[in-house]
């Protein structure tokens, strides 16, 4: 059967074998693994895109997580929405989207599939919040809510024990002050590539010593990353 100029068996065998059910409206399913630049390549055939489907299916996975966390923690709010913070963050739910497998039946443009890891992280990502909307429409509130519980919440317990939820930045700073009683210093070690693409390299110094390295698109993100890595130099060896 075809359906939007798409074979639609792939898109249900993966259903049936990744999410364990078919979609009744397949459409549904077509539409959340179709990107905004395949719809600009594909007019003929191809009207919409996932992104009215991951508007959708953001709020789901919002309402989910929060809901998890108020029946089962008694933690104040502003420690609930770290750990909530940490559980939807591009990383984690392109992480899970790979785990899926669904990646390779994401539409999208040739540009696109050769773009940055970044970008197809993005892409990743975008597509779980629009399957999770395809879900809830096609199956429920329940199926979709199931499906984040499997995908989503079997990764707080990682996040607990390695305090990942926390911003690596303000608690490095904790941890060197406590341990050092010295503040965490950045520098940049070396920027590589053209200015639309570069990528910065930073380390962070507590006092002469090396901690950590990291590497992002944006200083931010580096430093984010070095810090995580000095927090594991500090764990490994002042426990």
């Amino acid at each position: 059967m075809v359906v939007q100029g798409v074979h639609i068996e792939p898109y249900q065998e993966f259903a049936r074998t990744a999410l364990g059910f078919e979609f009744d409206n397949v459409e549904l399913l077509l539409t959340a693994l179709t990107h905004r630049s395949y719809v600009n390549e594909h007019k003929k055939s191809t009207r919409e895109h996932n992104e009215r489907l991951e508007f959708l299916g953001d709020a789901v996975l919002e309402l989910a997580v929060t809901n998890y966390l108020y029946r089962h923690y008694s933690e104040p709010e502003g420690i609930l929405t770290s750990w909530r913070s940490a559980l939807v963050r591009t990383e984690s739910i392109s992480d899970a989207g790979k785990k899926i497998g669904y990646e390779p039946l994401i539409r999208m443009s040739r540009g696109e599939k050769h773009g940055s890891d970044r970008a197809r992280a993005q892409i990743l990502a975008n597509a779980f919040e629009a399957l999770i909307g395809a879900i809830y429409l096609d199956k429920g509130y329940e199926t979709a809510e199931q499906f984040i519980e499997k995908h989503i919440l079997t990764k707080l317990e990682g996040i607990l024990d390695e305090e990942s939820w926390r911003d690596p930045k303000s608690h490095l700073q904790e941890v060197s002050q406590s341990v050092d009683g010295l503040t965490p210093q950045y520098r940049v070690l070396e920027e590589i590539g053209p200015d639309h693409e570069k990528i910065f390299r930073l380390g962070v110094y507590v006092g002469d010593n090396l901690m950590g390295v990291g590497e992002g698109p944006s200083k931010q993100i580096a430093q984010q990353q070095a810090a995580t890595a000095a927090l594991i130099e500090y764990k490994k060896h002042r426990p």
